[in-house]
């Protein structure tokens, strides 16, 4: 299958000399930006920033290609034909990459849920790699309720998310967004009479943005403003009538989010920012009253509620809890009663899931992730796995009365399999798996080391290789990281991952600090005034492995995505002569002009992560100091690759578009610096295999490319 027309039209390979000292490219003359004067005035600062006009706005509607106005139309359709053309020598090998995933055929077995009457949900890989959605009743009946491949036919672009079914099993919703802009339609299909309703035609926020009610009579769902923040929930009946309206959020610092407690008892509301919670309750039965306030916002308490043994039970960082604890609620005040369990420092309760016997939780010890049972008299039984590097998660929508509770575990090497965990006891049975054809965990290699930071903190490392690569010999590295938000970057399976190890090559994951991976302070340690962390992580990282001769400087690319390609590309400004190559997609870089712009979706929600250069004069000289954007220099940078979707509304085009133009005008070298600019997506490529394996197989080759000219010959 070839690679997605979405991308370039990559031509025939050209050879290149693998010990040739730098990548060889086509000598083509890179679009130019001009730098217009734009000086901005702010808590006593002065700045020009003088690619400020690449920004565009339409008034209404999501942006084309076609409405661009000029120069800036003419420039980004220039950048998009000259990455074209520098990357078509690469052709071949892009289409290499492509193949060797695309070769990869999944079949998936997975067995109904213990001991359950009734109907089981799942999903399975369909036509062009997207999903099949399906249901099977405990007397032997299986109905396909999505698929994906039929809905997205004739959709430029397509990406589904929050398929849940009604708590009588009805009806099945889920949230489609056929723009690339996260601004959703809700789709509702009636199982007793096989039509599908779409009673939210757009606008509507995914990422759980929606859920039905107790009574399987209503949807609640969430609505996105103008300035696409999630701001309204809405309670639309499943037989017709006109939305109402439950609760409008004043405060562009809150996000939402709506779910049903596992016991089916409330609908609860969770507004949420980095340092805040507020939680609302609407009871089962009394579904169209107004939300109560569980406990009102307060900064620095952070909280979310389920019901466990007849009360509601908090996840909450309350008290000084600072890796979180769970709590139980008095069922009349709803205030604390007793602990579940308590706070242990150093490892994070990440989530709870309670059952009717037994309440679930997910928690990290030495950043790998911990499954633990907790019965009603308080024994515990924790468990565990033996990989050096592994992700686990525990799947939603499960019957709240069951025997046993479904995870999915996986490792760079081994694709996901189900697992059955016996709530009583903690017997674990494998119920399913993923099998990719051609893929053999047992021919790959996952090492979990530690990188010292320049500070002696000890950074995790996860590295995925082939067990018969030559060991004794330097590689082409793929370094990769995130490290924001307090997001962990899991040790998951990935298919592009496996084809750049099946070149031979070495692929690692820094998890460094900003994410959670080693608990609270490993996030609080990488955010705000402490971001350089992040960075300097990066490099340690970068340099330990290159001191265990697993890679070289020259064969090192850094790879990150969005706040990760802040992280790659602030690295970059530090040591641009440690890196073969970088690729940042969707990067979020121009961090100074980006967080004093306080009508970004997200500005409000994220100062706590990242601070207030419209108020705090120290938050913008520590952020003046380190977006990537503003801090390019005179240097020997080495060649670039940055993505952007044009309809991105998170980080929009012109954040990487700014980035190039600096690093062009700035840089010594001659390596070149590329804008792969996708006119029909926005922050996330389409689902379709096309888009996502192709997009990877192009960036896998400039990364091959890039590397191979730093490999030393063989000896």
């Amino acid at each position: 299958m070839p690679i997605s027309p979405q991308a370039p039209n990559l031509a025939p390979a050209a050879d290149h000399a693998a010990t040739a000292a730098q990548p060889v490219w086509p000598a083509l003359a890179a679009p130019h930006a001009a730098p217009q004067d734009h000086w901005i005035e702010q808590l006593g600062r002065r700045r020009n920033d003088d690619f400020a006009w690449l920004k565009y706005i339409p008034e209404t509607g999501t942006r084309s290609m076609d409405q661009l106005p000029e120069p800036l139309g003419s420039l980004l359709q220039a950048e998009r034909q000259y990455a074209q053309q520098m990357l078509a020598p690469l052709a071949a090998s892009a289409q290499g990459f492509y193949d060797a995933m695309a070769a990869h055929v999944c079949s998936t077995e997975l067995v109904p849920p213990a001991a359950l009457q009734g109907w089981a949900y799942s999903s399975r890989p369909g036509a062009g790699g997207q999903r099949v959605f399906v249901r099977s009743h405990s007397d032997g009946r299986v109905q396909t309720l999505v698929d994906e491949a039929v809905q997205s036919q004739g959709q430029v672009y397509y990406r589904a998310t929050d398929h849940q079914a009604s708590p009588d099993d009805r009806y099945y919703a889920w949230a489609e967004d056929l723009i690339g802009n996260d601004r959703h339609r809700i789709c509702v299909l009636d199982t007793h009479t096989g039509q599908t309703q779409v009673p939210v035609e757009g606008d509507a926020f995914g990422y759980g943005g929606l859920t039905f009610s107790p009574s399987s009579q209503d949807l609640f769902w969430i609505w996105r403003d103008a300035q696409s923040r999630p701001s309204r929930l809405y309670r639309s009946a499943l037989q017709g009538g006109q939305p109402v309206l439950v609760h409008e959020e004043s405060d562009p610092a809150l996000f939402m989010r709506v779910a049903r407690t596992a016991a089916n008892g409330f609908v609860v509301l969770s507004l949420f920012g980095p340092d805040t919670s507020e939680v609302r309750l609407i009871a089962a039965g009394q579904e169209h009253a107004a939300p109560r306030v569980l406990r009102p916002r307060e900064r620095g308490i952070r909280y979310e509620v389920n019901e466990w043994d007849g009360s509601l039970v908090a996840l909450t960082n309350a008290g000084g809890a600072a890796d979180r604890q769970i709590l139980r609620l008095d069922p009349a005040q709803l205030q604390p009663q007793h602990t579940l369990a308590p706070h242990r420092l150093g490892v994070p309760i990440t989530m709870m899931q309670p059952f009717a016997s037994t309440l679930v939780r997910l928690q990290r010890v030495d950043g790998l992730p911990q499954l633990v049972l907790l019965q009603r008299d308080g024994t515990e039984t924790t468990i565990g796995f033996d990989e050096p590097a592994y992700s686990l998660e525990l799947l939603p929508g499960q019957h709240w009365d069951a025997s046993h509770v479904r995870i999915k575990h996986q490792t760079p090497a081994q694709p996901p399999r189900w697992l059955d965990i016996r709530l009583a006891d903690g017997q674990i049975t494998d119920v399913g798996r993923e099998t990719w054809s051609g893929v053999d965990p047992a021919n790959y290699r996952i090492e979990r080391l530690q990188a010292r930071a320049d500070d002696g903190q000890w950074v995790p490392l996860t590295v995925l290789s082939r067990k018969d690569i030559d060991a004794s010999q330097p590689q082409p590295l793929l370094l990769t990281g995130y490290g924001a938000y307090g997001i962990a970057h899991e040790a998951s399976f990935s298919l592009p991952a496996l084809a750049w190890a099946d070149a031979g090559y070495r692929y690692a994951i820094a998890h460094v600090r900003g994410g959670s991976e080693k608990g609270h302070g490993w996030y609080q340690g990488g955010c705000r005034e402490h971001k350089r962390n992040s960075l300097t992580d990066f490099i340690a990282c970068a340099q330990h492995l290159q001191r265990l001769g697993y890679s070289t400087p020259q064969q090192t690319v850094a790879h990150g995505i969005s706040a990760g390609g802040l992280l790659v590309c602030g690295a970059m400004n530090m040591r641009p002569g440690q890196w073969a190559g970088v690729i940042a997609q969707v990067p979020f870089v121009d961090m100074l002009n980006t967080m004093s712009d306080a009508g970004h979706p997200l500005v409000p929600l994220l100062r706590p992560d990242w601070g207030d250069p419209l108020s705090d004069p120290a938050a913008y000289d520590y952020i003046a100091a380190l977006s990537p954007y503003e801090n390019v220099r005179e240097a020997a940078y080495p060649p670039l690759l940055c993505t952007a979707g044009l309809k991105d509304d998170r980080v929009p085009y012109w954040e990487p578009a700014k980035l190039i133009a600096n690093v062009r005008r700035r840089s010594t070298s001659t390596a070149p610096a590329l804008l792969l600019l996708n006119p029909d997506s926005g922050h996330q490529e389409s689902d379709q295999q096309e888009s996502v394996l192709g997009q990877a197989a192009r960036l896998w080759a400039f990364a091959q490319h890039c590397a191979l000219a730093g490999k030393p010959p063989a000896v």
